[in-house]
């Protein structure tokens, strides 16, 4: 696995400051934000282009496709092969990613306004759109098989790994990078997202993301990207391979309601919880631990509390660990579900859950267990992690701590 994101420019830092329970939000001084009214984002700090690539390749790569190249490199690395032995039309890379080279679309579009349209970037096109960062990996690591973007808004990498996860188990592919990127921290971005009224007007990092708690006030925008090598098992096994977890089942489905609001009937979103633990063979008692999507907006952290009771029932519901990464990254759009699916691989191997952090306000309509007053030490078997995207996309992913 690899990532880059506000917390961490790897695995080994990021993991650190998780369990620090550590706050990766800050405030924004990439360009004033006074007039757009939103001061706080989850800006990647800790990321030097040239520590992964040439001069070369940083002017012609967009800043979505470093994150996820450099997270690609990460994952190979820690993976322990080039999977060279394999053939290459058999190893995969599916990224997701919501929205593309935004960054240099505004700054091209600028250029076209000012100059006219002889002086836009031969290389806009090519590094614009959201597909190209699964073809730089695939160019740096000869993988010829299945290469392609997920585009589901917030649910776009949790796709991107369930799609990795069916090309393996199904037998069209022995190895597949996955994952997700986004980097979209913008004036124009976040001025679009709050006359939506979607992100948080609160102007201290600390109190900013606040999933589950009744005085949430909407979300915090972020960036990053998230990548891992999925691989079969009994190709891992023979070469020693380290393995985190079992991807064992993956639900997807679409609430067919709203472009933006889940839906209040929340069955879509549990029926892509259950339809993943089912074909994972597990029961509802045997889920430990859920990585909730837990945006801090209203709706969201509302609906996805009464999905998830609809999907393993009251009591079991009652039971289950649950916590927010976005507490600690804000949210990272296409990045963000295969940033919280590493957490989820390694909260099953280190036995530890993150504690949601910010929060200090109960609700009586999130009245599950979040982990609020600290992160909590216990072997997690099973885990499910959700993604919920605008136009009503739901994912979820089904882990499960490896017996064999």
């Amino acid at each position: 696995m690899g990532t880059v994101n506000p917390l961490g420019g790897n695995l080994e830092t990021f993991w650190k400051n998780v369990q620090e329970g550590k706050c990766g939000i800050s405030t924004i001084d990439k360009f004033d934000p006074e007039e757009v009214g939103v001061s706080v984002a989850g800006i990647v700090r800790d990321f030097e282009p040239t520590d992964y690539f040439d001069k070369k390749d940083i002017r012609h790569m967009e800043r979505f496709t470093q994150f996820a190249v450099a997270a690609a490199k990460q994952a190979m690395d820690d993976c322990g092969s080039d999977m060279k032995d394999l053939d290459p039309y058999r190893c995969g890379v599916i990224i997701g990613c919501g929205i593309g080279g935004l960054e240099m679309t505004e700054a091209e579009h600028t250029k076209y306004m000012e100059k006219g349209p002889n002086r836009v970037s031969p290389f806009f096109v090519p590094m614009m759109i959201s597909n190209m960062a699964a073809g730089e990996i695939s160019m740096k690591t000869n993988f010829r098989g299945d290469n392609f973007a997920t585009v589901t808004a917030c649910a776009s990498s949790t796709h991107a790994v369930g799609e990795a996860f069916r090309k393996i188990k199904d037998g069209y592919l022995d190895a597949c990078i996955c994952g997700g990127t986004e980097s979209t921290v913008t004036e124009f971005t976040i001025g679009a997202f709050k006359t939506m009224k979607a992100l948080t007007r609160e102007t201290d990092p600390m109190k900013a993301s606040t999933p589950f708690d009744k005085n949430r006030s909407g979300f915090v925008l972020g960036e990053g990207a998230g990548v891992l090598m999925l691989e079969e098992y009994e190709h891992a096994k023979a070469r020693g391979a380290k393995i985190y977890c079992e991807i064992a089942g993956y639900g997807a489905t679409c609430d067919a309601y709203h472009m933006t609001s889940p839906s209040p009937e929340c069955e879509a979103a549990a029926r892509a919880m259950k339809n993943a633990y089912e074909e994972a063979g597990l029961t509802a008692d045997d889920i430990t631990y859920i990585n909730a999507h837990g945006t801090s907006t209203g709706l969201n952290d509302k609906y996805e509390t009464r999905a998830v009771k609809i999907a393993l029932g009251e009591e079991a519901a009652r039971k289950v660990k649950i916590n927010s990464t976005k507490s600690m990254t804000g949210h990272m759009l296409g990045g963000t579900g295969a940033v919280e699916a590493i957490v989820c691989a390694l909260t099953i191997e280190n036995s530890f859950i993150h504690q949601t952090i910010g929060y200090s306000t109960p609700d009586e309509e999130c009245d599950l267990d979040y982990c609020t007053d600290g992160p909590v030490e216990m072997p997690v078997n099973a885990a499910l992690s959700n993604s919920l995207g605008f136009g009503g996309h739901n994912a979820t992913l089904c882990f499960k701590k490896l017996t064999d």
